[in-house]
């Protein structure tokens, strides 16, 4: 009997320790789950706005068009950077795509400018309108989807988590960076 009372205290600790590892574990993977979860919905949010900006690109162009028809070279930049943002499929291309359209853009409202007759068309003022709203909604979308993608990447990272994280198949994810952070320093000028 006096032998038995120090086995099942061990084996009462080492099942306590089993549980216990066992709750971290599930608790862990849950969370890294919902991480990643949250991480691929903030992805859509982005791709959404990024669609909605792209959409609204051609009815800009158009206007443009009407009033500087000989301003090709800037069309077809504004054309050829809003077909590669719509082709990125992740965040690396996405964020250089995303430097590309900023000039163009900037490109496209400097031609806007020698016109004052385009500016003080209402289907021009709305599109822009539409467009600052959309560039804001895109700058929110990506200030949450690299919040969810830290949250993720450090959770990977942190010990012991760094010990079983990538084996569960989880791995750190792309932040949604622009390679020319000077191209989207200053957001495209929109006068009124």
């Amino acid at each position: 009997m006096d032998v038995l009372v120090p086995v099942l205290v061990v084996v009462g600790v080492i099942v306590v320790l089993i549980v216990a590892i066992g709750i971290y574990l599930w608790a862990t993977y849950n969370s890294l789950v919902q991480l990643g979860v949250r991480v691929d919905e903030a992805w859509s949010d982005i791709t959404v706005q990024l669609k909605r900006r792209a959409d609204l690109i051609p009815n800009l162009i158009d206007t443009v068009k009407g009033y500087a028809a000989h301003e090709k070279a800037v069309f077809e930049n504004v054309t050829r950077a809003r077909a590669e943002t719509l082709s990125a499929s992740s965040p690396g291309e996405a964020g250089a795509a995303e430097g590309h359209l900023q000039q163009a853009l900037k490109s496209l409202f400097a031609v806007a400018e020698a016109y004052p007759q385009l500016q003080a068309s209402q289907n021009f003022l709305q599109l822009q309108a539409a467009l600052v709203d959309t560039e804001d909604k895109i700058q929110a979308s990506r200030r949450f989807y690299n919040g969810g993608v830290r949250e993720l990447n450090t959770k990977i990272k942190v010990f012991p988590n760094n010990l079983f994280a990538r084996n569960l198949g989880f791995t750190e994810r792309e932040f949604f960076e622009v390679a020319d952070g000077a191209a989207i320093a200053e957001p495209p000028r929109v006068q009124f």
